[in-house]
């Protein structure tokens, strides 16, 4: 059984910056890590490799040339390989674009049960991507994975986190689930892990490696741009309203009413 793990550099939280002509964020030079809801992902597949016999876990990332690093932290972590799916036309692409390009990579690496991603990125919190991809290889999606409670051949039956509580999926294989940090307690690094992943030869793949469309890569295949950046304006200090509990309502009642009615 193959599992795929998709998984995505990030800029650290403490180091972000925007390139001014794109606006998109500029990753060449800055300090990276893996995106944290996606190490949950890589964590749970592992997981299943642990309990199921002929599990072969393959990490696949999208992104410049130095995200090989994370991948060679999933390796040693313990994914068996694992590709870099970069190319310079992929630069600036969204949501819609990047779906299009991991589907590609999906379709060429063939043969999968599971494909595990985490819920969203840090960097950009849209949770579209998974989606993305399961319309794009055509397969179910189980979001907001929270436990998987049984699995074979051929189903698979886990537990969804929703705002009231959770609901109990069945679905077909293969599909695409993407996990909530719930789930599991990622394990860290084991040193024959970091051994491997030191040794480990990481392909590259290019857009004409994945027969990619090039109107439906990059900038010229996101239909979403982002046409401004800028850091919102610092709010106002507020007021305190002070005396006893009656006049407090009375003027707050009152302050209310000149917002409402003008």
């Amino acid at each position: 059984m193959k599992i795929l793990v998709l998984i995505k550099q990030v800029p650290d939280s403490t180091d972000v910056k925007i390139d001014p002509v794109t606006n998109t964020l500029k990753r060449e030079g800055v300090e990276a890590v893996i995106n944290p809801f996606d190490m949950y992902a890589i964590e749970e597949a592992l997981r299943l490799k642990d309990r199921l016999e002929g599990v072969e876990v393959v990490a696949i990332s999208m992104g410049p040339p130095q995200a090989k690093e994370a991948l060679k932290e999933a390796i040693s972590m313990g994914c068996d390989s694992a590709v870099l799916v970069s190319d310079r036309k992929f630069a600036g692409s969204d949501t819609w674009a990047t779906s299009y390009t991991l589907s590609q990579a999906i379709k060429k690496i063939g043969d999968y049960k599971m494909i595990f991603c985490g819920k969203q990125a840090s960097d950009g919190d849209t949770a579209q991507v998974g989606p993305g991809i399961s319309m794009h290889v055509d397969i179910p999606q189980v979001t907001y994975v929270k436990k998987i409670e049984k699995i074979n051949n051929e189903t698979a039956t886990v537990e969804r986190m929703t705002e009231e509580g959770y609901d109990i999926v069945e679905t077909s294989l293969p599909v695409i689930f993407s996990v909530v940090k719930e789930i599991n307690e990622p394990r860290l690094p084991s040193l024959k892990g970091k051994m491997k992943a030191k040794k480990a030869e990481i392909p590259v793949w290019t857009a004409e490696d994945l027969a990619c469309e090039d109107d439906k890569i990059g900038l010229d295949g996101s239909p979403t741009r982002v046409v401004k950046v800028f850091s919102p304006p610092p709010r106002g200090g507020g007021r305190i309203l002070e005396g006893e509990p009656h006049e407090i309502a009375k003027e707050l009642s009152g302050l209310i009413k000149d917002v409402v009615l003008g």
